[in-house]
């Protein structure tokens, strides 16, 4: 691709550097952005720059914050016996989305993967170990994909947490085999964490 401007073309590389953003779509946007009034892109480029020198994660569940407890974990009307273990602040989203849970969350930041040279120390697991020790959590529910990296962390936490007088229940899997969470329908995620099950009853499958 040919590039007039030395300019449009760094604008354009680092633009595809997005997920799912091919050069062709990158140069597309990059260049409906210099047919906006000046005002617009310095309002883009002055959000993305502030969200990136600003924004926090929750010091408890690790979750995309504002500030440094995020408004999950602040809020008191939510149950703070119950967590539900996520991968991603997504997840998070994609079961908020629901209205049908008013637990907390912790939010892992990957699954346990060793041929992408991923371990349970790279992941946000001991800090919920931690909160399992404190005696106030009373279930967790592991909401993880349903994978073979998703069900290989489920039971390392599994283990982790047999030391400790805590319920642990996975999701029904309406959730297809296979199937990311977040791209899972309201209705389907939201009775699955309805009909949780026993996480040792999973086992069994």
């Amino acid at each position: 691709m040919e590039f007039s401007s030395k300019l449009l073309e760094n604008a354009v590389y680092e633009m595809s550097q997005l997920p799912g953003v091919g050069k062709r779509t990158a140069l597309r946007l990059v260049l409906h952005l210099l047919r906006q009034p000046d005002t617009q892109t310095h309002h883009l480029t002055e959000a993305l720059n502030t969200m990136r020198d600003t924004i926090k994660f929750c010091k408890k569940c690790h979750n995309i914050s504002d500030v440094a407890l995020c408004e999950i974990c602040s809020n008191p009307n939510r149950d703070e016996s119950i967590v539900c273990v996520v991968e991603d602040v997504r997840d998070v989203m994609a079961i908020e989305n629901t209205s049908q849970y008013r637990g907390l969350y912790h939010v892992l930041g990957g699954k346990i993967s060793p041929l992408d040279g991923i371990g349970p120390q790279d992941l946000n697991i001991f800090s919920l170990i931690d909160r399992a020790k404190s005696g106030v959590v009373k279930e967790v529910i592991f909401a993880l994909s349903s994978t073979m990296e998703g069900d290989t962390t489920n039971f390392y936490i599994y283990r982790q947490l047999e030391a400790y007088d805590i319920a642990t229940s996975t999701i029904a899997r309406g959730i297809a085999v296979g199937d990311e969470l977040e791209y899972a329908d309201e209705v389907t995620l939201g009775r699955s964490i309805l009909h949780r099950i026993p996480f040792e009853n999973s086992l069994k499958n």
